[in-house]
């Protein structure tokens, strides 16, 4: 016999973090509290039991609509067997009808599964169960899917990268691109660091936060939303800021040390008669000085202006269950060619080898692979730490009422739409002089 109950906190975070088929951050119990703060959510934490023993959960976040209507919606859950079809119909079933007693037009889904995933070289790895039974069982279980989309349009990226922690870490390495291995050897040779930060650091972080979304023209959150994570996050489980550094008198010192040997080669070289040799090594050896110089002058300058320690990254990683999470990343748009992006990322893969997490996440990448497309750069940034491009199976709606869920999902974007373009025209004809 089945009876969906409410759970308290200690039963529901054991079955979910230690659940070895689907564990999330996004079903945490913590998550749940920090939805209900700052996302203006009621957050229900159910479970199934079958002949009182717990075999499914599902973090349920109710947003409430005018009119006393609400929609659910189950971030990457449910947490459950999706090859036990019998469990996954008993859970939608008991789910729809708790929620139609709250007035819901639909709720909504998008577990983290699999459909298809590319390792490193590109190569399509073959996956241990059939995605397409999966698919099926949740359209004939109700459910409408939303489609296969690209870009960003879900609530939850449809693609991202994936490393498998329970290889090697110098195999790990191995499969990074060729570019990632020099520019991580530069960001080390030039006296880089990476630091753990505590919540003191928060206030560095969103600022890098602002710094890296103005860059790319949109601001998603302000400074409270990351503090109130990082904070409650790591009242119960585990969220680690990492901040990649540069210490100007440190680079200085470097490259006044690469000067003198450089100078020192030229006192090797003949004054008369240079062969072909000598006059290239001479010329190659000038546009290092030069080089050399430009940069003693910009790091220096950098000195003046910001002092002798630099925060250049600052990273927030979750950690939950087996898996860890890049969730957010903010970078300073100078000094790019310190590559600290680069050796905060290998630094902070290494913590989570040693923690013994057994998948890396980078969160979010696209599936429009098309030269033009903007977030082309993020997605060529990520592929290149070697991990596995993964794809998964997407949204799902089930509608529980038909009328409201048109009005919500067709007219009332469709309205939005007229009039923000009424009020873009009525702008324009005021600047134009125009009636």
């Amino acid at each position: 016999m089945f009876e969906l109950v409410e759970l308290e906190k200690k039963e529901y975070e054991k079955f979910v973090k230690n659940n070895k088929y689907k564990s999330h951050f996004l079903q945490s119990h913590a998550w749940g509290e920090f939805a209900e703060k700052k996302k203006r959510v009621t957050s229900f934490y159910l479970g199934l039991k079958k002949d009182k023993k717990l075999v499914a959960t599902a973090l349920l976040l109710q947003k409430k609509l005018p009119l006393g209507y609400s929609y659910f919606y189950s971030p990457r859950g449910f947490v459950l067997n999706y090859e036990d079809e019998e469990t996954f119909k008993e859970m939608t079933k008991k789910i729809v009808e708790f929620s139609k007693k709250k007035k819901a037009i639909f709720i909504k889904i998008d577990p983290d599964i699999i459909i298809r995933k590319y390792n490193y070289l590109d190569e399509e790895v073959e996956l241990d169960y059939t995605w397409e039974n999966i698919f099926k069982m949740i359209k004939q279980s109700g459910f409408k899917h939303l489609g296969f989309t690209k870009n960003f349009e879900t609530m939850q990226p449809r693609y991202t990268f994936r490393i498998d922690l329970t290889k090697d870490l110098d195999e790990l390495k191995e499969h990074f691109s060729k570019t990632t291995k020099q520019r991580i050897n530069k960001a080390i040779k030039l006296g880089c660091e990476v630091k753990i930060g505590t919540e003191e650091d928060l206030d560095e972080f969103c600022r890098l936060m602002m710094v890296t979304e103005e860059r790319k023209d949109f601001v998603s959150y302000d400074s409270s939303y990351y503090k109130t994570l990082y904070k409650m996050y790591n009242e119960n489980n585990k969220m680690t800021l990492f901040l990649g550094k540069i210490y100007p008198n440190k680079i200085l010192e470097e490259l006044k040390k690469s000067k003198k040997e450089v100078e020192e080669s030229v006192k090797d070289l003949p004054t008369e008669n240079l062969s072909k040799s000598a006059k290239n090594k001479l010329k190659e050896a000038e546009r290092r000085l030069e080089s050399i110089n430009n940069d003693i002058k910009k790091f220096t300058d950098v000195k003046e202006k910001y002092g002798d320690e630099l925060t250049l990254n600052a990273h927030m990683i979750i950690e939950y269950g087996d898996k860890a999470w890049v969730l957010y990343a903010g970078n300073e748009n100078i000094l790019t060619e310190t590559y600290a992006n680069y050796y905060t990322y290998q630094t902070h893969l290494e913590y989570c080898k040693e923690k013994g997490y057994k998948v890396y996440d980078q969160f979010g990448t696209i599936g429009d692979l098309r030269k033009d497309n903007p977030r082309m750069g993020l997605h060529e940034f990520k592929k290149k730490f070697g991990g596995d491009y993964v794809e998964f199976i997407g949204e799902f709606d089930y509608i529980t009422n038909h009328f409201m869920y048109f009005v919500f999902t067709k007219l009332v974007p469709l309205y939005r739409k007229i009039i923000k373009n009424k009020s873009k025209k009525a702008i324009t004809n005021e600047v134009n002089g125009n009636k």
